[in-house]
C-alpha cells in the first residue's frame, strides 16, 4: 500500500488570532537547528517503524506516492533548507513518479525565487492559506496578504506550471457577512482552482481568538465573529456554490473539480487520513499510521512527535497508541463517513465480521432517524445536516476514548 510523507514546519510569518496549532513566530536562526532535527528523524524512520514492529519496506508497495510540507509556513524556509529536506526524503524513500507533492504557502511569500525552488524540488501542487478574500477580514486574524496579492500570486504560480493550486477559506471570521462571503466564494471560484478547502471557525481555548470569545471579550475583533447559526449558513452557501461551479464536494471541507481524463483534483496525500491508509509525520505535531504485523489483534500502530518545539529539539521520544481491531472499526466508520461517498456496510462486514459491525447498528438507525445519516444500499453517508453536526455523529461511534492523530487538514 503506498505510503504517505508529512513534514511539519511551525514557524510563521505572524501568529494569526485564530490557529490553534503547534505553530509559532520564531527567529530565523532557529530554522536551521530544526531542519537538521527533521533530516535526523528521516534517516532514522526505518529505526523507528522496526521498534514499533511496523512495516516500513521498500518494497513496490510501500512507494511513497504523496508528500505533504505544512505548518505553520513551510514557504519561510530557506531555499537550500527545502532542497535538503527533499533531498533527505528522495534518499530514504522510493517516490513515485506520479507522487502528489504539496507544499503549503502563505500569500506574500511566493517569490519567484521560492517557485523555482519549489519547481527543483518535484513539487507540483501549492496549497495557499487565504482564508478571505476581504481584506479587512484578513488583517482582523493578522494575515498579511490582501486579496491583490493573491490573485498575482496564483497568476504565477499557473504561468510556472504549477496551476494545481489550493485555497483555503474560513468560515465565520471577524466582521464576516454574507456579502462579503458569497465575495470570497465568488473570487475563489473565479481564480479556477481545481481545489478549494473550507474550514468553519473553531472556538476553543487553543487559540487566541477562541479564548477571547469564550471569555466574551472583544480583543482581536471577538466581538464581530458571526453567531454560529451564520457561520453554519456561510458553510452551506459555499456548499451549494462550489457545487453549482463543477468544484465538487467529496469531504466535509474539501472540494475539487471534477476530473478530468488525466486529472483527479481530489487531495491524494488527505484522503490517506480518511481512508486510513499509511503515513509517516516529521518534525513537532507530527502524525503518523503505520501497518503492523497485526499480532495479538492489532492492526495498526498511531504514534506522534511532541507538539513542543523545545521537547521535539530534544529529542522526546514518540507517543504511541496501537490500533486494536475494534478501535480499527470505530476509525473506518467515523473517518469514512467525513467523505461524501460515505462507507461501505457491507465491505465492512465482510473486513472485520458482522458481529463486530451488529452493535453500530442502533447508533446508525438512531442517525437515520434523526435526518444525519442516509442508506442507499449498503452504503451510508451523511446528510448535509449531519456534516454540520458531524462530531455528535461520529461520537456514537466510539466505544471507548481513543487518542490519535489525523495529520494536517485543517486550515492554516
Amino acid at each position: 500500500m503506498p505510503l504517505g510523507l508529512y513534514i511539519s514546519v511551525p514557524f510563521c510569518r505572524t501568529k494569526c488570532s485564530y490557529c490553534n496549532f503547534a505553530s509559532d513566530v520564531f527567529s530565523k536562526a532557529a530554522y536551521e537547528n530544526y531542519v537538521s532535527r527533521v533530516l535526523e528523524d528521516i534517516v532514522n524512520s526505518r529505526r523507528v517503524a522496526a521498534e514499533l514492529r511496523c512495516a516500513l519496506e521498500s518494497a513496490p508497495e510501500e512507494t511513497v506516492d504523496s508528500i505533504y510540507l505544512g505548518g505553520g509556513t513551510p514557504s519561510v524556509l530557506h531555499s537550500s533548507q527545502l532542497q535538503r529536506v527533499f533531498a533527505a526524503l528522495r534518499a530514504q524513500f522510493a517516490i513515485a513518479a506520479d507522487a502528489e507533492v504539496t507544499v503549503e504557502c502563505a500569500p506574500g511569500t511566493l517569490t519567484p525565487a521560492l517557485i523555482e525552488t519549489l519547481l527543483q524540488c518535484g513539487v507540483n501542487r501549492v496549497s495557499l492559506g487565504v482564508q478571505s478574500f476581504v481584506d479587512k477580514e484578513s488583517q482582523s486574524v493578522g494575515r498579511l496578504h490582501n486579496r491583490t496579492t493573491v490573485l498575482g500570486e496564483i497568476s504565477r504560480l499557473r504561468e510556472a506550471g504549477l496551476a494545481n493550486t489550493n485555497i483555503d477559506l474560513i468560515a465565520g471570521l471577524p466582521h464576516q457577512s454574507t456579502e462579503s462571503w458569497d465575495f470570497s466564494v465568488a473570487e475563489t471560484i473565479a481564480t479556477g482552482v481545481p481545489h478549494v478547502s473550507v474550514y468553519m471557525l473553531e472556538v476553543d481555548e487553543d487559540s487566541r481568538l477562541g479564548r477571547e470569545l469564550i471569555a466574551g471579550g472583544k480583543r482581536y475583533h471577538a466581538h464581530f465573529v458571526p453567531e454560529d447559526d451564520a457561520t453554519a449558513d456561510f458553510y452551506q452557501l459555499a456548499c451549494e456554490r462550489l457545487t453549482s461551479a463543477g468544484i465538487a464536494q467529496y469531504e466535509i471541507s474539501n472540494f475539487g473539480r471534477l476530473p478530468t481524463e488525466s486529472r483527479n483534483h481530489q487531495s491524494r496525500h488527505n484522503l490517506k487520513y480518511w481512508t486510513r491508509q499509511p503515513y509517516l509525520g516529521f518534525g513537532v505535531d507530527a502524525h503518523s499510521m503505520l501497518l503492523t504485523d497485526r499480532r495479538e489483534g492489532c492492526q495498526a500502530v498511531r504514534f506522534a512527535t511532541s507538539d513542543s518545539l523545545d521537547s521535539y529539539m530534544n529529542r522526546a521520544p514518540h507517543t504511541a497508541t496501537p490500533v486494536s481491531t475494534q478501535a480499527a472499526l470505530e476509525e473506518s466508520f467515523f473517518l469514512g463517513l467525513r467523505l461524501n461517498r460515505g462507507v461501505d456496510l457491507q465491505g465492512l462486514r465482510q473486513e472485520f465480521s458482522p458481529e463486530m459491525v451488529g452493535p453500530f447498528e442502533s447508533g446508525i438507525r438512531q442517525g437515520l432517524d434523526e435526518g444525519l445519516l442516509e442508506q442507499q444500499g449498503t452504503i451510508l453517508r451523511l446528510t448535509v445536516r449531519g456534516r454540520l453536526l458531524s462530531n455528535e455523529v461520529f461520537a456514537r461511534f466510539i466505544a471507548d476514548e481513543i487518542t490519535m492523530g489525523t495529520g494536517h487538514v485543517n486550515p492554516r
